[in-house]
């Protein structure tokens, strides 16, 4: 794929969408690191539902510290891994008191060093909550930046490479957002909605599915 063809699909996920963000309810650094925490193999409408009813409790590191393992366990036991999470969460909330005075911070090493978050979480962390150019790369956009054909990769680094690389400056700040709702909503795994994709001509997948009747 050319750098005309990209430049034109990411035009385009501007014009439908200018002010794209992620689905997870936040609002503050430390709201969205947990909520990303909790959404390793589960859907962001299930850590929504967790987290409307636990953040009005608690939504600082002091606060769910206090409120203990068993406690933290009760408001996100719908979510799967929830034990691993709950003690994940509560060791992040010690770091961050000890170490950081309860902000959450800003750079990709500490965020890496923090229990239970990897190079995919420290993205959405360093995107998403601190405004840097980013792109996380998780199954959606793996799958959409190789069908595609805007960024082939054999495992999600190479793909995230080749995506900081290949996406225009002007839209790298928010590629992560437009991919992830792509292959969210259109380019889904098994049936893609090719009928209703706003880059079907663009597009590189030799086996485009325009049969099925959109929903």
């Amino acid at each position: 794929m050319n750098s005309s063809i990209r430049r034109e699909i990411f035009t385009r996920f501007r014009a439908a969408n200018p002010h794209p963000t992620t689905e997870l309810e936040y609002n503050s650094p430390f709201e969205l690191l947990v909520a990303v925490a909790l959404s390793a193999q589960a859907t962001d409408k299930s850590v929504n539902l967790a987290t409307r009813k636990l953040f009005p409790k608690a939504n600082t590191p002091e606060a769910i510290l206090a409120m203990g393992e068993e406690a933290l366990r009760e408001y996100i036991k719908s979510i799967g891994l929830y034990k691993t999470k709950a003690r994940n969460i509560l060791a992040t909330c010690r770091i961050l008191i000890e170490q950081y005075g309860g902000k959450v911070p800003e750079t990709r090493e500490q965020l890496e060093k923090l229990p239970g978050v990897g190079r995919k979480t420290a993205n959405v962390l360093l995107n998403t909550a601190f405004g840097q150019p980013t792109i996380a790369v998780d199954t959606h956009i793996f799958r959409v930046a190789n069908r595609t054909g805007i960024a082939r990769g054999k495992n999600v680094l190479e793909v995230e490479s080749k995506l900081l690389k290949c996406v225009p400056k002007e839209f790298r700040q928010d590629a992560h957002h437009w991919l992830i709702l792509h292959g969210r909503y259109i380019c889904v795994a098994r049936k893609p909605k090719c009928a209703i994709c706003l880059i079907n001509d663009l597009c590189e997948y030799e086996s485009k599915n325009f049969e099925d009747t959109p929903r």
